[in-house]
C-alpha cells in the first residue's frame, strides 16, 4: 500500500499536475494540504475520474485539507477536538478518515508567521490540541498516521542552514517541544531516506533559487503509531514534483507499507 502527503499550494492551480502524479506514482491514499478553495469547489469529479474518492474541508482562503483514496473512505472527521480558533474562525486544517486498512489524518499546521505574532501562539495551541486529539488513534490497533505540513523542522539537520533562520519560526524550541508532545501521544516520525542529497527536504521557497541550490526544509512529516510504523517498507520525497513550471513549493512525501 502507498500513502502520500503533499502540500499542493492551491488545488485548482495544480490540478493537472496532481492528476498526472496520481497516474504515475499510483498512491492508494493521498493527504493534501493548502487547497485554497472552499469544500464545494473541490474538483471531486476530476479526481473521481482518476479513480479516487475525496473527503475535503476548505474555506476558500489560505488553508484547506483533503484526503484522496482509491481504497475507500469512511468514518470521516473534520477538525480536531479542542481546536483553537484564530480571528474568531475555526480554520480548515485537519481531516481524518479510514481508508482501507489504515486511518490517516491530513494536517496543515499553522505557520506561526513570527514569534511575536498572535499566529505563533495559535500554532502552539493547535499543536497542544493535536497531541490530545491524536492519542486515541495512536493507541489503537489500526495503522494510523498524522501526516501533512507541520511547519516545523524537527531538528537542525532538517533545515539547509539553521543560522539563516535564527530567531524565526519553524525551528524554535517551543515549536519542537510542542511537536515532541504530539509524538509522545504514541507517534513516531517516519523519516524518509535521502535520494539525491543527504537531507530529504520537502519544501523549498520559490525565491533566491532555493530549489536548485537545495536550500530546503523538512517540514512535511508523517507521525505514525506502532502498527503503521511497523508496516513501513520505504519512505522518500518525490523531488521531481518540485521541478518545472507551475510546481508547488512542497514535494510529496511518499510512504510504502506492507499490509
Amino acid at each position: 500500500m502507498r500513502v502520500a502527503t503533499w502540500n499542493i499550494n492551491s488545488l485548482k492551480a495544480r490540478l493537472d499536475r496532481l492528476l498526472a502524479w496520481l497516474e504515475t506514482a499510483e498512491p492508494d491514499v493521498v493527504c493534501v494540504q493548502e487547497l485554497k478553495c472552499a469544500t464545494a469547489d473541490v474538483p471531486v469529479d476530476a479526481i473521481a475520474a482518476a479513480g479516487y474518492e475525496t473527503a475535503a474541508s476548505g474555506s476558500g482562503r489560505w488553508n484547506g485539507v483533503a484526503i484522496l483514496s482509491r481504497v475507500g473512505i469512511s468514518d470521516v472527521r473534520t477538525g480536531i477536538a479542542g481546536q483553537p480558533d484564530f480571528a474568531d474562525q475555526t480554520e480548515a486544517r485537519a481531516i481524518t478518515a479510514t481508508c482501507g486498512p489504515v486511518r490517516v489524518q491530513s494536517l496543515y499546521i499553522p505557520n506561526g508567521r513570527d514569534v511575536a505574532d498572535p499566529h505563533f501562539a495559535y500554532k502552539l495551541a493547535f499543536l497542544k490540541a493535536l497531541a490530545a486529539d491524536a492519542a486515541a488513534d495512536a493507541a489503537g490497533t489500526v495503522p494510523f498516521a498524522a501526516v501533512g505540513d507541520y511547519n516545523i523542522c524537527p531538528t537542525d539537520d532538517d533545515i539547509w542552514d539553521v543560522d539563516e533562520w535564527a530567531g524565526t519560526t519553524h525551528i524554535t524550541q517551543d515549536e519542537r517541544d510542542a511537536l515532541d508532545a504530539v509524538k509522545a501521544a504514541g507517534l513516531a516520525d517516519v523519516h524518509p531516506r535521502a535520494l539525491k542529497y543527504d537531507q530529504p527536504f520537502t519544501f523549498w521557497d520559490y525565491r533566491n533559487l532555493d530549489f536548485p541550490k537545495n536550500r530546503g526544509l523538512r517540514i512535511d512529516l508523517a507521525l505514525a503509531n506502532p502498527a503503521f510504523a511497523a508496516a513501513v517498507t520505504d519512505a522518500y520525497v518525490d523531488r521531481n514534483e518540485r521541478k518545472g513550471k507551475g510546481a508547488s513549493d512542497h514535494a510529496p512525501l511518499v510512504i510504502d507499507l506492507d499490509l
